[in-house]
């Protein structure tokens, strides 16, 4: 295979990934909805950013000991599965507990962009599923005289270019629909499916086998 059939074959497979419904799409969509562009951009970016992090770790051999080691994955899991319903419960109790004045002014304190982009991070680097699937996947895609750390880069960015072009039309999706979004009631029920949401991927990812 060569380098540019490795790329674009990558990119079919990446974009696949990117558009199945999952929890990086449900954080930014949330993100949107909630506190706006600025926010939701920045969360993106997060995510784009924990995928680049486990690409060139899974080229150079590193995020290998997830795929070998049983207790490291597990740790990561049980982790990851953690950070993932501690944010849908925040959504949830967000919701049940907002008073009109609350609700009116988002439900919560509008997160910084720094927060929100660490909260993407977080969500993409406690993810074991991330790792595995990179594991899996890129080395499929290295071409035998490419160098490895450079190439899993260079894969690893098309996965983020193609999540942040993805995660824009959310965005954007959102803003067209934002003045009904913004309904005190529309929220409050955007925080509860979203939360719920959270809450079974991390059930779901708890219980996830190698």
């Amino acid at each position: 295979m060569s380098a540019s059939e490795a790329l674009w074959q990558f990119a079919i497979v990446a974009a696949l990934l990117t558009i199945t419904p999952g929890m990086d799409s449900a954080l930014v969509l949330h993100a949107a909805i909630r506190h706006g562009r600025a926010v939701a951009a920045a969360a993106g970016a997060g995510i784009c950013l924990g995928a680049l992090v486990w690409g060139v770790a899974a080229a150079l051999g590193l995020s290998a000991l997830f795929a070998v080691s049983a207790t490291a994955f597990l740790v990561l899991k049980v982790v990851g599965a953690a950070y993932l319903v501690y944010l849908g419960v925040r959504m949830l109790w967000t919701a049940l507990r907002g008073t009109a004045a609350s609700v009116e002014a988002g439900g919560m304190p509008v997160p910084s962009i720094r927060a929100a982009a660490t909260k993407g991070v977080l969500t993409t680097l406690l993810n074991p599923k991330v790792a595995v699937f990179y594991i899996a996947v890129l080395p499929a895609f290295l071409p035998p005289d490419a160098p490895a750390a450079l190439f899993g880069a260079a894969l690893a960015g098309i996965h983020a270019g193609l999540s942040a072009i993805w995660f824009a039309v959310l965005v954007l999706g959102a803003q067209a629909l934002r003045r009904w979004m913004t309904r005190p009631s529309t929220q409050r029920g955007i925080d509860v499916v979203t939360g719920t949401a959270f809450i079974g991927f991390g059930a779901a990812l708890a219980f996830t086998e190698k």
